[in-house]
């Protein structure tokens, strides 16, 4: 099968950007982000972590009239993209706290695994039976491919893809340790492997 590694944040900032520039980058997606949700939110709190392996995060948390909280993170590129992009980025970053709220009593950010075998257990348990369903359910009746692999570049990755397309690129796939990081942020991890398989769609005209 030919297939697509999307690897979507890198953990570094531009080499042509100083620091400076850097900051002022953080400080404006960060102040953008605060305000796109305070158009449909009264309490919101936010900090930005830096990741190893991604770089920036960015963390909201929301509190809704019960004062239960509910929390999720974005990627420096992703709000990037939609802050200079999207005529109405407000609509997309609030969505995804409107989604949640559907469920009451709050949505913290899941607990952080105290070791390598408890973050073993989440991917296997939680992340990966969720990518398989997801995928299934979505093209269903297809028959979808669905699995992990190893790629040289990216280590684990999950692919999911379409046997029945036999020319060209037929498979994406998506490093485990991205799609861990998204759980992690109350992100549905399988969104990343639907955007890839209806990109496939769309390659070969089937969309």
């Amino acid at each position: 099968m030919n297939n697509e590694t999307v690897n979507e944040e890198t953990s570094s900032n531009p080499t042509e950007m100083t620091e400076e520039k850097w900051n002022e980058l953080l400080k404006a997606v960060h102040h953008n982000g605060m305000v796109a949700l305070k158009m449909y939110f009264k309490d919101v709190d936010s900090q930005v972590l830096n990741l190893a392996a991604y770089g920036p995060v960015f963390l909201y948390h929301v509190k809704d009239e019960s004062g239960d909280v509910y929390s999720t993170g974005f990627f420096l590129r992703e709000l990037v993209g939609r802050f200079q992009s999207d005529k109405s980025p407000e609509v997309w970053v609030s969505s995804f706290f409107h989604e949640m709220m559907k469920t009451k009593g709050g949505q913290p950010l899941p607990k952080q695994p105290e070791s390598e075998d408890e973050a073993k257990a989440v991917i296997d348990n939680q992340v990966i039976p969720l990518c398989i369903k997801t995928v299934e359910e979505e093209f269903a009746p297809e028959k979808v491919h669905a699995g992990l692999a190893f790629n040289e570049t990216h280590g684990p990755v999950f692919e999911a893809g379409f046997p029945a397309i036999t020319e060209g690129n037929n498979v994406c796939a998506i490093p485990l340790q991205l799609l861990y990081t998204h759980y992690q942020l109350n992100r549905d991890p399988s969104e990343l492997l639907l955007q890839g398989m209806y990109n496939i769609r769309k390659e070969h005209g089937l969309e």
